[in-house]
């Protein structure tokens, strides 16, 4: 149940995106210029929370796809105490760093949202170093060592700006939250096993006679 829920809510992420995609090019519109960020301008406000719903064209949005299924669904499943927070962090506190800080351009699709996704997963094994953590950390960089390149100027039409402030937002929070541990990781004092405790409880229910002899000489 946990798995489903995690991914299937991720899925449902891909699923707005796609449907966005899919009803610009019905239209035969493009959303960008309506929904897009467009740093401090006043029309570009708006497109701190739409511009990630819009993509350039179907390759932008399919490179987008299998990441944000992947990261964000194993947000869900590994730390679901945080990922509401942490999803809102990324996405509202990205768009408002891009709007700030970033070029005088048009700067759409969730890839800022991607790079903040894996960012928190990698740098919370870093922090929190239990085994868990350390692993998933560890999968992270093998699965998606290559999105560092995204961080620097490629060239235009691609927002490095969105990929380091979504990358430095997700690092943010991965070590705000180091020492939230989630229900799988608590050890309550209540549940440490007590022999005596658990000798008890192997025959309670059960109909059990104690015989009294005593072996002394009268």
């Amino acid at each position: 149940m946990k798995i489903t829920y995690s991914f299937g809510t991720a899925f449902i992420g891909v699923l707005v995106l796609w449907m966005v995609k899919l009803y610009e090019y019905h239209i035969h519109t493009s959303l960008t210029y309506t929904w897009g960020l467009y740093p401090r301008s006043t029309y570009g406000i708006l497109g701190i929370f739409t511009a990630p719903l819009v993509h350039g064209d179907f390759y932008h949005l399919f490179s987008n796809t299998v990441p944000f299924l992947i990261l964000g669904g194993g947000i869900l499943f590994f730390y679901p105490r945080l990922a509401k927070k942490v999803f809102a962090y990324i996405y509202i506190l990205t768009g408002m760093s891009v709007w700030l800080f970033a070029r005088p351009s048009y700067h759409i699709g969730s890839s800022g949202l991607v790079y903040g996704f894996a960012a928190f997963l990698f740098f919370s094994g870093v922090f929190r170093r239990d085994i868990k953590s350390l692993a998933i950390a560890i999968s992270v960089a093998f699965l998606y060592g290559g999105m560092v390149v995204g961080l620097f100027p490629t060239g235009t039409g691609v927002s490095f700006e969105s990929h380091l402030f979504g990358a430095i937002i997700g690092s943010v929070c991965a070590f705000a939250y180091k020492n939230v541990k989630e229900d799988d990781e608590v050890i309550s004092k209540e549940f440490t096993p007590n022999p005596i405790f658990e000798g008890y409880r192997n025959i309670e229910g059960k109909n059990f006679r104690y015989e009294y002899k005593d072996t002394k000489e009268r």
